[in-house]
């Protein structure tokens, strides 16, 4: 399936983006009518589908339309009621998904049709905000990722901003207010209709059930103000255009060049580094952040030296330290602990003795799949050592798995019958490459 953005499709955000680049306050009020082009909704849906995920409160799952009534009959109904603004956004569906220490993060899911509504309203929207979005966001944008936020804070570590503010936003995506949510909207779309589709996303109830399967409503609702489900198709871009304010600030007051301070931001994830002293920067973050109704998590914020300590940023662990063979000090950016653990769980479950009945090329294709993704990820920069725990532990995993597979006992017999070598060209273990991909020149140090 390709993923690859139609030229039509890719025309419009051209031309969109211009318009906002060359006019600052120009304000889009034409833009209801493109949602419901063909071309649209079906890179809305091919897109969705590529993204996966779960069905929503309607139990309807993508092989579920293909094998029923079919992917064109959902996006022409989906267009017809676009079209004629019949259009009614369903309950969102939450879920509960655990955190790493130990908490557990609320996920809204909406329904697959809802979802290819809101990508179609994204394709059209979001490069008139990426017009305005500051180069220190990096968060769910296109073209930018989270190594590039990582690059951002080690060159700026580099360049002596040492004393790190590591913010925590106390629940943002439920802390977003409504109405001063839709103003910042409003600056830029003033299509009534796009507004429309936007409040009612914001406003749908959040369904969740029990243990026994009784649905009950949540949250959301019309009664409603504040909040936007996390791990909807739109929040992403919704939750950056409301932060978008703090940067905004942060560049048009200038305040790297006269706090010595610099921000960097991934969706509601940031740290601000900086040079001479944090009680400015820190003031001003808990200054605006008020003004929107927001606040920061007090008992997770902190200020660290880095220099001395270090500090976690999208799942890297990152402070200065000094070159074993030049002394020369240099940012080091590798895994955090609990990234490392948590690779190292989710090895250690898709391994377990309760599994043996399963066949053995379902075992390590699943360790292959967790392994793959985690490792994309990780092999960044100053990672070799956490990089070769890992593929210790997916060796001794597997290998462990053999021995109770075949009843073997004996470590030292179960190591000589199935070695390393066997288990990368025996059974297919996915090789965990151990030299990190380094991205600066002084990466040495």
């Amino acid at each position: 399936m390709s993923l690859t953005t139609p030229d039509t499709i890719r025309t419009l955000q051209r031309k969109l983006y211009a318009k906002a680049k060359q006019e600052p306050a120009y304000r889009f009020y034409a833009l209801y009518d493109k949602l419901y082009r063909a071309d649209i909704l079906n890179h809305a849906w091919r897109l969705v589908k590529a993204n996966r995920g779960s069905p929503g409160v309607d139990g309807i799952s993508f092989e579920a339309i293909e094998d029923g009534n079919g992917v064109e009959t959902l996006l022409r109904e989906l267009a017809q009621d676009l079209k004629e603004k019949t259009y009614r956004a369903q309950p969102v569906r939450r879920v509960m998904i655990p955190k790493a220490e130990g908490s557990m993060r609320p996920l809204g899911i909406a329904t697959i049709r809802d979802r290819v509504a809101q990508m179609a309203v994204k394709l059209v929207i979001e490069p008139i905000f990426e017009a305005d979005f500051c180069a220190h966001s990096y968060g769910f944008r296109p073209k930018r990722s989270a190594h590039d936020a990582v690059d951002d804070i080690a060159n700026t570590l580099w360049a002596g901003y040492t004393q790190v503010i590591d913010a925590d936003l106390s629940k943002y995506f439920d802390s977003i207010p409504h109405a001063k949510l839709m103003v910042v909207v409003a600056e830029r779309i003033v299509d009534g209709g796009i507004l429309h589709l936007i409040r009612q996303w914001l406003k749908a109830p959040v369904i969740s059930e029990d243990d026994n399967g009784v649905k009950k409503t949540v949250g959301g609702g019309k009664a409603s103000n504040k909040g936007t489900p996390q791990g909807g198709v739109i929040s992403p871009l919704l939750a950056n255009c409301y932060l978008h304010i703090l940067d905004r600030v942060w560049q048009r007051q200038q305040l790297k060049e006269k706090l010595k301070a610099h921000l960097v931001r991934y969706a509601d994830d940031f740290v601000v580094l900086c040079c001479k002293g944090v009680e400015e920067p820190l003031k001003v973050v808990r200054h605006v952040l008020e003004r929107q109704g927001l606040s920061l998590n007090e008992a997770k914020t902190q200020v660290v030296d880095a220099t001395q300590a270090s500090f976690d940023f999208l799942g890297f662990s990152i402070r200065m330290r000094r070159g074993r063979r030049t002394g020369k000090p240099y940012p080091h950016v590798c895994p955090s602990e609990k990234s490392l653990m948590k690779i190292k769980t989710k090895l250690t479950a898709l391994t377990g003795r309760e599994l043996t009945p399963i066949a053995l090329e379902k075992i390590v294709k699943n360790v292959n799949r967790s392994l793959s993704g985690w490792v994309n990820y990780f092999h960044y920069r100053n990672s070799n050592q956490v990089l070769e725990k890992v593929k210790t532990h997916a060796e001794q995993r597997l290998r462990r798995h053999l021995m109770k597979r075949h009843k073997v006992k004996d470590r030292g017999i179960g190591e000589g019958r199935f070695p390393s070598c066997h288990l990368y060209e025996r059974y297919g273990l996915y090789k965990v490459s151990t030299v990190a991909g380094w991205r600066s020149a002084h990466a040495s140090a």
